[in-house]
Order: structure tokens, then C-alpha cells, then sequence
């Protein structure tokens, strides 16, 4: 079956599942492969469970007439998914960066919403299966479309831009993650500035943060450029005020929101840059920023049991460890706490650079501060050490803290989130 042909079958049942958990009745399931499982073992019961088609690509498992055999099934998606881009006009955005991608991404969201019908990733699905995933699930109403691109190594966001063909694009930022995969910070640059190669070939639009200068320097040679910053850019912000929430002004309008810390602020910027480039009323871009409530354990201020616990759990790197550690040194109050779970995917530079928290804690006065699991457990340092999140939370259970400032965070890998979760009830 060719993919026009696919296409026409995917018109009449436009829902894609990949996991039979989550099935419907008259979804296209997708039975993908990998190291630790094959998902063509389960296309007869997705089938059973109420699929219209199980697409497959293991003739061993080809036993029903509702089963479309493909050479392989990820390829395929990702084809289907281009195709399906293909029937559009509109607006592509896509998203990358080393830290704030994801907040970024719902903050754009949320702005393009007050004007146009306007589509954008689930949660955090920014990989190889999720970005086709979105792009299958933009429906014909469509006036705007908002892609998040995660990438661990060389070659991934230029794999992306070949089926979501985003014709606008911005790089929140370039830092110290995913070390291992991308081969070091220079490796960083380049697979992000990926995003930034494509809009230079398709003569496309970049938002660039332009505080930053390598991001200038990335994004030479392109024609359409849209800039946001603290100075000398098309849409200038400056910080009002960042405890406990962020609020700050643009052109003499102050926005407040409910996002914690001064680095929010480029975030926040981007979505206001985005806004008023499609021409989203200046009222509006303020009140989506304002309503915006960050989740997920994203920069969450959390209030339990006499104490502020600011939960940005969601995931950590060098650079973004040491934006939230400075941002909560800076903050009124005395009695602050850290729990910091270790820091995951950065390869032969990750004893140094857990080192280099380890030094910035040490300038600072804190009442406690606890290192969690990973190589924090192979380093000296002075203080509390345990092996994982549940061990961290019994600790705080038994401290019995109260008129705390808490900030909890690590890497998604060591579910800190678990801090909080159980250790906060009355």
C-alpha cells in the first residue's frame, strides 16, 4: 500500500495511537519496534480493542485482513505525517532549544489561541514518534500549528524539519544538555542550530532571543528575522519584578504571570514576540501570558504545610541548575532548602559539571541542602546525601519544616517530583 493510499484511510479514521493502552474505538494503530519490544505482537488485540487498522511490518503477525503490512512502521508514520503537512498552508512554528522549550511552546500556544484555531505538541511529545504523532493530529480547521523539537544527538532536529517543514522557528536558548549525545557544547550548537539551517534554506522566519549573541551569530544568513530582548530588538521587555511570580513590562504594559523566576523571562518574551508578529491584539497576548499556569512540575510554586516549595522537577542540565539555584538564592527569606537530584545524558563531562553545582552551592548560605543519586553520590562535598527521591522525601517528612522555601529539582530520570508528592501531606 502506497501513502496516498494510506492517506485516504487515514481520512476516514484521522486518530493515531502507538500504545494500545491508550486505544480507541476507530484508531489507526501503529505497531512500532524497538530495542526492548515489538508492538506487532499486539496489533491483534488493538485490533480486537476497536482499531479500524493496525499497520505492521512483521509478516509473522499478519493474520487479519484489517492489518496493513508496511516495509517499517516508523518510517511510514513519519511519511503519512509529512503528506498530511503537505495539505496545509498555514503557519508552522517549530520549537527547539537546550531549556524552556516546552513552557515555551504552551506560552505561544496560549497567545495564538486568542486569535487563531491553533494546534501545538501534547505535553512534551518533541521526539521521532512524537512529532509525527502532532502533526497527525492537526485537523482541517487549523489556522496555526506550534511543533516542539527535542533532540539528544546530531542530525535530529534537521530529521524533523524534513516532515514538519516549519517555515518559523526560534531556539530558546543553547546550553550543557544532553552532553553525551550531542558530543559537547559545540555539538549542542550545532544540532540545535539545525532548526536555524532549515529556515535558511526555505527562506523562513526566526524569532531570535537577542540578548544572546551566539544566537545572533546562529542565525546569520537569514533573510526574515524577528527579535525579542532586554534591548535593541524588535520587541524590547524589562523585569518588573520576578518574587515569587514573574512580571514585567513591555512598552509600558506590565504583564504579571504565574511563572517563577527571572529566567522565565525570555520565555515569556518569545511568546509575546510571536504574538504580536501574527498580529495578536496587545490586550490579548496579556491576559494569555497572565492565565498561563505552568504544570508538570514545571516551575510550580506548590504552598504545603507552612512552606513554599518552588517544584521544577520536569528536567535539569548544568545551565538551567544554575539559573534556578542563583534565581532562589536571590529570593527574600532565610530558612531555603535545596533538594537537587542529579543531572542525566552528559557523558564524560558529568563529574565536572555536577562539581561545578557543587561549587556554586558552596557560595551561598542555605539551612539544608541534599544531593540526590547519580554522581552527586561520587563526589565530596558537605552536605546530605541520599540515593533517590523516596529516600529524599522521607528525610523532609521527618524534618517537619514549616515557613520553608524549598526548591526541589533534577533531571527527569530521578523523580523528584516524589519530594513533594509524599512528603507534604497533613
Amino acid at each position: 500500500m502506497n501513502i496516498v493510499e494510506l492517506y485516504e484511510i487515514f481520512k476516514q479514521y484521522p486518530s493515531v495511537q502507538t500504545d494500545t493502552r491508550k486505544l480507541k474505538k476507530g484508531d489507526l494503530f501503529f505497531a512500532l519496534k524497538g530495542p526492548n519490544f515489538n508492538a506487532n505482537a499486539f496489533a491483534e488485540t488493538a485490533l480486537t480493542n476497536g482499531a479500524a487498522y493496525a499497520i505492521i511490518d512483521d509478516p509473522a503477525y499478519n493474520t487479519n485482513t484489517n492489518m496493513i503490512l508496511v516495509d517499517d512502521v516508523l518510517t511510514t508514520l513519519q511519511n503519512l505525517a509529512l503528506f498530511h503537512r503537505n495539505q496545509f498552508t498555514i503557519p508552522f512554528i517549530a520549537i527547539t532549544g537546550s531549556n524552556g522549550k516546552t513552557t515555551t511552546k504552551e506560552l505561544i500556544h496560549a497567545v495564538l489561541s486568542e486569535r487563531y484555531k491553533t494546534y501545538t505538541t501534547y505535553g512534551n511529545l518533541n521526539n521521532h514518534i512524537g512529532v509525527p504523532l502532532t502533526l497527525l493530529n492537526i485537523k482541517n480547521d487549523a489556522e496555526m500549528a506550534v511543533i516542539e523539537m527535542g533532540a539528544n544527538h546530531r542530525g535530529e532536529i534537521a530529521s524533523y524539519c524534513v516532515y514538519a517543514r516549519p517555515d518559523h522557528g526560534l531556539i530558546t536558548n543553547v546550553g550543557k544538555a544532553h552532553l553525551e549525545g550531542f558530543g559537547g557544547y559545540e555539538g549542542v550548537k550545532k544540532g540545535k542550530g539545525e532548526l536555524f539551517d532549515h529556515l535558511r534554506s526555505c527562506r523562513g522566519t526566526a524569532f531570535v532571543m537577542w540578548d544572546y549573541d551566539y544566537l545572533r551569530l546562529m542565525s546569520g544568513g537569514i533573510q526574515k528575522k524577528y527579535t525579542y530582548g532586554t534591548g535593541d530588538a524588535d520587541v524590547v521587555g524589562r523585569i518588573v519584578e520576578s518574587e515569587p511570580f514573574l512580571k514585567f513590562e513591555v512598552d509600558g504594559r506590565m504583564v504579571s504571570t504565574q511563572l517563577v523566576g527571572s529566567y522565565n523571562l525570555p520565555n515569556a518574551l518569545a511568546a509575546y514576540a510571536v504574538g504580536r508578529f501574527f498580529e495578536v491584539p496587545e490586550d490579548k497576548i496579556r491576559k494569555a501570558l497572565e492565565n498561563y499556569a505552568p504544570s508538570n512540575s514545571r516551575s510550580q510554586l506548590v504552598e504545603k504545610n507552612g512552606n513554599k516549595i518552588i517544584l521544577d522537577a520536569y528536567n535539569a542540565n548544568p545551565s538551567s541548575m544554575r539559573a534556578a539555584i542563583e534565581n532562589f538564592e536571590k529570593m527574600s527569606g532565610e530558612n531555603k532548602v535545596l533538594i537537587l537530584g542529579a543531572m542525566a545524558e552528559l557523558g564524560a563531562e558529568s563529574l565536572a559539571e555536577h562539581k561545578g553545582v557543587i561549587d556554586l552551592i558552596k557560595r551561598y548560605n542555605w539551612r539544608n541542602v541534599v544531593l540526590v543519586g547519580g554522581d552527586f553520590l561520587k563526589l565530596d562535598s558537605p552536605f546530605l546525601k541520599f540515593n533517590n527521591s523516596s529516600e529524599a522525601a522521607e528525610w523532609l517528612r521527618n524534618e517537619h519544616l514549616s515557613d520553608a522555601y524549598i526548591l526541589v529539582k533534577g533531571s527527569r530520570s530521578m523523580k523528584m517530583e516524589k519530594v513533594v508528592d509524599t512528603s507534604h501531606e497533613p
